[in-house]
């Protein structure tokens, strides 16, 4: 309550002419009161432009979502990168034909790819599960062999493939010797939300469906390495 009207409530009223005086001093006070709280419509309103403010925000929120999912698969992907590398840099100081590149070892495969990098300590099984992870395709560890599905593909590059070559690509992007096929929407991960290259030479990019094809393969390397999956298997 203001201060003045307490003085003015504290005082006695003795006089009618006092009793109008104070009626007269409250009156504008309390409408000034009650013209300050909202209304039932008012607030309604506010609740209707905030509704249609979040409606229109939500698509450049999941578009920056999917961008920083694409973002850390792509470093998963480098991540794999290094490790294989090291690998292949081990094989060639020591003579190991069990290591190197996947084109390099004898009956190359996906499994033994996986297997080597986890039996050379290049990673631990969890920490292999979690770089061949994506949305949509949750990778288990397995410490005797090579998970059964994975977000990526691995293609067969050797030590002598050009830095231009695909090491890996996301599992929604078919590979073909053109340049590969547009996601569809159903694909793992991201779908047609866009795919993700990694190079031999270690760099990589996040592409969109329109950039499939001849044109595509200007932009980042040639598609014409063997792969050699597992791709999301079940």
């Amino acid at each position: 309550m203001p201060r003045a009207i307490a003085g003015k409530l504290a005082e006695p009223v003795d006089k009618k002419g006092d009793l109008a005086e104070w009626l007269g001093y409250i009156s504008p006070q309390m409408k000034v009161i009650r013209s300050s709280a909202f209304t039932l419509i008012e607030l309604l309103v506010v609740i209707s432009i905030i509704g249609i403010l979040a409606a229109l925000a939500l698509p450049a929120i999941t578009s920056a979502l999917v961008k920083g999912q694409q973002t850390q698969t792509l470093s998963n992907m480098k991540q794999l990168h290094l490790a294989t590398q090291q690998m292949a840099l081990d094989a060639t100081t020591t003579g190991d034909t069990n290591l190197g590149w996947p084109g390099d070892v004898s009956s190359p495969s996906f499994d033994k790819w996986a297997t080597n990098l986890v039996g050379g300590n290049y990673l631990s099984p969890n920490d292999l599960a979690k770089l061949l992870s994506a949305p949509g395709v949750i990778v288990a560890p397995n410490a005797s062999n090579a998970p059964t599905k994975s977000a990526l593909i691995l293609y067969q590059i050797t030590e002598n493939s050009d830095g231009g070559t695909v090491f890996l690509t996301s599992a929604n992007f078919t590979n073909s010797a053109s340049g590969g096929t547009p996601p569809v929407a159903a694909g793992k991960p991201y779908g047609q939300k866009g795919f993700l290259v990694f190079r031999k030479a270690g760099d990589g990019a996040i592409l969109q469906q329109r950039q499939v094809g001849s044109a595509y393969t200007n932009i980042i390397g040639s598609f014409t390495n063997e792969l050699i999956g597992p791709g999301t298997g079940s």
